[in-house]
Parts: C-alpha cells; sequence; structure tokens
C-alpha cells in the first residue's frame, strides 16, 4: 500500500547523455527478481555523493568514500539489492571492493573508479559468485532509456519504483535530469536517502558537486522520516555529464547554478516524499510544518519529535484527533526555553489549539474530519521568532509491524 502514489511514467524519465544503465537478475537473495544495476558514466563527468552519518556504516559506504577521494574519476556504479553488506566486518569491506575489481575488469578502469551501493538484510555475507556471475548480462544490457529498470531493480520492501525526471534552460540550452531512489522502511536518513541517485548532462565545475549534492539532500531527504532509524547504507549520488552545450556552471550562486539547483531539488523533494508516501503500511501523508522558531533547526527539532512520535503516529493511523500527544512531544523536542504559551496548533484549516491551550472554538469532530484525510498538515507556531522548516512523514499501521517481523522470510 502506497499514499497517492503511482508508478513512474516512462515518458518523464529522460536519457541523460553519458549514461547507460543496465540491469539483471543475478539471484542474489531471491530467483527471478531484477536486483543487479550497472551504471555506466562517460570520461569527463562530475560526480559527488553524500552518506549516512551512522557509524556502523556499511561496507560499501565506506569502499565509496574512499573512492569518491582517490580523485581518479567515477566512470561506473555497480548497486545491488537483496544484501546490504553491513554488519559485515573487514570481510565485507574485501567483498565490496572484489565486485569494483571485477567490474572495472570488464571496463578497463580502475577499481577506484567504481562506486558500489548494497541495500537489503544486515549482517548477511555478500554473494560476490552471483554479482559477478550477472555482470555481463548487465553490461549486455546497458542503455541509455532503462531509468525505469533500474528503479524496479533497487527495490526491497517498497512497493513502487520511484522515479522522476525534469527539464530546464540553462543560458537557452535544455538541460534534462533524472533520478530514481529506494526506500520504505529503515528511514531517518539523517544526511540523504536510502539509495538515491541522479543524473545531468549539465556542465558542473567538479569543485561545485559536493556543495550541489548536500545542498539537494538538505532540502529534500533530510526532511523525510518514516520510522526514524537511520540505515547503515544510506547514499545519495549525483552525477553532472557535462554533455550539454553551456558555459560550465562554477558557482550555485549564480544565475544557472540556482537555476539548475531548483530543478533538481524538485526532483529530490519528489523521490524523499515518494519513500514517504510508499513507507512500510503507510495510509497516510503528513507534513509537520513548525514556524514561528528561533532558527530553522529548532523547527526541525520539533518537527521530528512530532513525526517520530508512536503515540502521534498511531493517532493519524486510527483518525483519532487525539491531538494532545502532539503538545506533548513539542514539549519534549528539547529546547530547553520554550514557552507553551507561544504555542499554537492547527491540524489543516483547524485551529486546535490557542496559546497553548485548547482552541474554545474547536470541535473534536472537526479533528477527525482531517485526520480520516490521506494528506494531512500539522501546523505548529512557536511564537518565537521568524524560522520555519517542514518534514514530511507517515502514520504508523499494523502493517508496519507485520512487514517488519517477516523482512527476513
Amino acid at each position: 500500500m502506497s499514499v497517492n502514489l503511482i508508478a513512474p511514467n516512462p515518458a518523464e524519465l529522460f536519457s541523460i547523455a553519458g549514461v547507460r544503465i543496465g540491469v539483471t537478475e543475478a539471484g542474489i537473495r531471491k530467483a527471478n527478481r531484477k536486483d543487479l544495476t550497472v551504471v555506466l558514466i562517460d570520461d569527463g563527468a562530475s560526480v559527488a555523493g553524500v552518506f549516512t552519518q551512522n557509524r556502523f556504516c556499511a561496507a560499501p559506504v565506506q569502499i565509496c568514500r574512499e573512492h569518491l577521494a582517490s580523485g581518479n574519476g567515477i566512470r561506473a556504479m555497480l548497486i545491488n539489492t537483496g544484501n546490504a553488506n553491513a554488519g559485515t566486518g573487514e570481510d565485507g569491506r574485501v567483498r565490496a571492493v572484489h565486485t569494483c575489481q571485477a567490474l572495472a575488469g570488464h571496463l578497463s578502469l580502475k577499481a577506484s573508479q567504481v562506486l558500489p551501493f548494497s541495500t537489503g538484510v544486515i549482517m548477511e555475507t555478500l554473494p560476490i559468485d552471483r554479482i559477478e556471475a550477472g555482470l555481463q548480462a548487465a553490461l549486455q544490457d546497458a542503455k541509455p532509456d532503462n531509468w525505469l529498470r533500474a528503479s524496479e531493480a533497487i527495490m526491497t520492501t517498497d512497493t513502487i519504483a520511484k522515479a522522476f525526471g525534469a527539464q530546464v534552460l540553462i543560458d537557452g540550452v535544455q538541460v534534462s535530469i533524472t533520478g530514481i531512489s529506494k526506500g520504505a522502511g529503515m528511514i531517518r536518513p539523517n544526511m540523504a536517502t536510502m539509495l538515491g541517485f541522479m543524473a545531468t548532462d549539465a556542465c558542473v565545475n567538479p569543485a561545485v558537486m559536493k556543495q550541489l549534492a548536500t545542498e539537494l539532500a538538505e532540502g529534500s531527504f533530510n526532511r523525510v522520516t518514516v520510522d526514524g532509524d537511520t540505515s547503515t547504507n544510506d547514499s545519495f549520488v549525483v552525477i553532472a555529464t557535462n554533455k550539454a552545450a553551456h558555459a560550465p556552471i562554477t558557482s550555485l550562486d549564480s544565475a544557472a547554478g540556482q537555476a539548475l539547483k531548483n530543478a533538481m531539488l524538485g526532483v529530490a523533494l519528489k523521490l524523499a516524499q515518494a519513500i514517504v508516501r510508499d513507507g512500510e503500511g503507510a495510509t497516510k501523508f503528513i507534513a509537520i510544518k513548525v514556524e514561528g522558531g528561533k532558527t530553522q533547526a529548532e523547527c526541525r527539532q520539533v518537527a521530528y519529535a512530532i513525526a517520530h512520535s508512536p503515540l502521534v503516529k498511531t493517532a493519524f493511523f486510527a483518525s483519532d484527533p487525539n491531538l494532545g500527544r502532539i503538545l506533548a512531544a513539542v514539549g519534549y523536542a528539547g529546547i530547553a526555553d520554550l514557552e507553551q504559551t507561544g504555542i499554537d496548533l492547527y491540524l489543516d484549516d483547524v485551529h486546535v489549539a490557542v496559546k497553548g491551550g485548547r482552541n474554545p472554538d474547536y470541535r473534536e469532530e472537526d479533528g477527525q474530519r482531517v485526520m480520516k484525510q490521506t494528506e494531512i498538515t500539522v501546523r505548529v507556531v512557536l511564537g518565537r521568532g521568524d524560522a520555519a522548516d517542514t518534514v514530511w512523514t507517515c502514520d504508523l499501521s499494523h502493517d508496519y509491524v507485520t512487514i517488519n517481523a517477516d523482512y527476513r522470510s
């Protein structure tokens, strides 16, 4: 089940000059499913990534960081689903490097020019023999218009593939953008997303790429949560192939830089929100807007306190306007000098609380009317300043427990 999320439209997924994608069935965990993807990148592309802040990060995350720092120029990515290669110690690192060496051998590249990504069950040995055996088929399948198949191949507990595209004019030149992501549970990125990949044919100076990837993640994937768990494998990679016929973007503050970033952020936000809409067992998509804070950071702090509360999330699942739970979450968010008498609470168009107390005009049937909707906005006004921020989350249902109890079976 997902909340108002439809399958990707292939017509809206643009081929990116300089990128080819191949997908195959390698039997990594289950037979007869797409589970191995290769992304081939032409020489001269600019590549950057951001990764999980979980200190127990997976072996492929460690190798990706090292290969990006090597400065050798990223020419390929290797993505498997069904096995996270996390919690696997030194053996996991060796196996991640081995997969890079195997793909590099097919392409006459250095292993450090390959980025590995894994998603799936933690603390299980990565079956490198199956990956290596599947490489030839994946390479033979490589073509520019394989974004949809790739979005399907990286799924785990996702119920719908997640892929979006956009086009924008940069200095009068049409530039294309396409991105894919996966994720439905273990979602509190704290950096980017579970797995996310975005490419554009725009010309971007390599020195700007890290800033671009970070700002895209900060404006999208760092604003979503399903269950508050930060994954061991979170990775978000941005590729600029430098194939479009416009002058290189050397600053994100320039008109061209702003135009590109805004277009890419629109795609990233759709990808991030799609993860929430497809949250495990989700029946409702909830925007939590916190206004009137001293800083954006404290607004996010309050928003996440609400978004992570099991009591709040289960109340939304039940359409039960037990809205004191939201005020309680605001109170324990950790703002020591918060004055409860400055707080107003809204549920869509319904003004629930005024200056920390129940609005005399509030009627429970009004709250329940909103709670029954599949899309809901919670707005909290702190009365402390002019800062504001928004986090997107979902409800917590019986199915979430079932899905995660049965995940490995």
